[in-house]
C-alpha cells in the first residue's frame, strides 16, 4: 500500500516534540506535507486560511497537542468541529496530558483520536508509526469538496 499525499498539521509548541515527531516520520518514510503550528492562533490561522503564506493550504489530517500559547488546544478543537469548512478534517490529540478531564473534553468536542506522547523516543517513534500508518494508509478519508 502506497501512502497518499497527506498534508499533516503538527500544532505544537515543544520544540524537541517537533523534532522528534518529524524524525519519527521520516524514520518510518512517512514523509508527507507537514506544517508546523507553533501555537493555537497559529494553527486557527492556518485551518482558516487567513495565514498568508499558505492561502488554500487545507490538512488532511491535524496531530494536536493540548497545552498550546495562545489558544489551548481544546478550543482549537472546538472551534474546528464547529466549523462547517473544517469539522470533516481528523484530529488527533497528541499530548503529554494525564488529565482525565482534558481526555473526556476531547472526545465531547469530537476528537477522532487521542494519544498521550510516550517520553521515550523509541516508544514515541513506535507511536507515531502506527498513527501514519492508520491515518496516511488505512483510514478512508472524507471525500474533499
Amino acid at each position: 500500500m502506497e501512502p497518499r499525499d497527506v498534508k499533516i498539521l503538527l500544532v505544537e509548541d515543544n520544540p524537541d516534540d517537533v523534532e522528534l515527531t518529524l524524525k519519527a516520520f521520516e524514520k518510518h518514510k512517512l514523509t508527507n506535507q507537514i506544517i508546523v503550528a507553533r501555537d493555537g492562533e497559529e494553527a486557527l490561522d492556518i485551518l482558516f486560511q487567513r495565514d498568508e503564506e499558505r492561502p488554500g493550504w487545507r490538512p488532511d489530517l491535524v496531530l494536536l497537542d493540548l497545552k498550546l500559547p495562545k489558544v489551548d488546544g481544546l478550543e482549537v478543537l472546538r472551534q474546528v468541529k464547529n466549523d462547517s469548512r473544517t469539522k470533516v478534517i481528523p484530529v488527533v490529540i497528541l499530548t503529554s496530558s494525564k488529565e482525565e478531564n482534558d481526555l473526556a473534553k476531547g472526545y465531547e468536542l469530537g476528537v477522532n483520536s487521542y494519544l498521550r506522547k510516550p517520553v521515550n523516543f523509541e516508544k514515541f517513534s513506535e507511536v507515531v508509526m502506527q498513527l501514519g500508518l492508520y491515518w496516511l494508509l488505512l483510514n478512508e478519508p472524507p471525500p474533499k469538496k
